[in-house]
């Protein structure tokens, strides 16, 4: 099961990484991704081993991003790849079966590619213009969720991600994704890890409810 509630790791040095992992899991995040950017292998890796010591005291899944053999290496619970990234076929031929392994999509060509390739989630964005990754792709706006979804309707859970914030989520959710994936909202708060979950769930109840009352 892929968790609803992703968070990235940021910080100016891998150890502000580790630290900011620290704080989402004593916070009670389910799921942690290292995104370490423009750092040595050596040093992923051994960032990558300290947040596997970290996450699994918490039994928070932690993904790497980019890496799996990095994954593999400190038995991560799965890798994240990106566009640019290494093929995820490839990954999978290369990974432990039990590991996850997500994509990231801009467009519907890009999961129908990504469902293709037997991904286990799709990290969809961004939904607004956000300063955390660079070379950033078209903002696709909950219009460009709502058109993907329908037309998709896959069961590959789609993670929504880029910009959001506590207000998104309930109209995130109707445009029919599984879940959000948040990094700088949580790392300048790590109190709204709650937040967020709690909003996940209430959004996920009302959800409910309602297709209850119209069947």
């Amino acid at each position: 099961m892929i968790p609803k509630l992703h968070y990235i790791s940021q910080g100016n040095t891998p150890e502000a990484h580790l630290d900011n992992i620290q704080n989402a899991c004593i916070h009670g995040a389910t799921l942690v991704q290292l995104r370490l950017k423009n750092v040595p292998l050596d040093q992923v890796l051994n960032i990558a081993k300290e947040a596997r010591a970290i996450t699994f005291q918490y039994g928070t899944k932690l993904i790497i991003n980019d890496h799996y053999e990095v994954a593999k290496e400190v038995k991560a619970d799965g890798v994240h790849l990106g566009k640019t990234d290494s093929c995820p076929t490839l990954a999978r031929t290369y990974l432990y079966s039990w590991q996850i392994i997500g994509g990231t999509a801009n467009t519907l060509e890009d999961c129908l590619s990504l469902i293709d390739k037997g991904v286990d989630y799709i990290g969809l964005g961004p939904l607004r213009f956000t300063t955390t990754k660079k070379n950033l792709s078209p903002v696709l706006g909950y219009n460009g969720y709502h058109i993907i979804t329908e037309t998709l309707k896959t069961k590959t859970p789609i993670i929504a991600i880029g910009g959001i914030t506590i207000k998104d989520v309930a109209d995130l959710l109707e445009t029919g994704i599984h879940g959000i994936a948040v990094s700088g909202e949580i790392t300048n708060d790590f109190t709204k890890i709650d937040a967020f979950q709690q909003s996940l769930a209430a959004s996920l109840n009302k959800e409910q409810h309602h297709t209850i009352e119209n069947r």
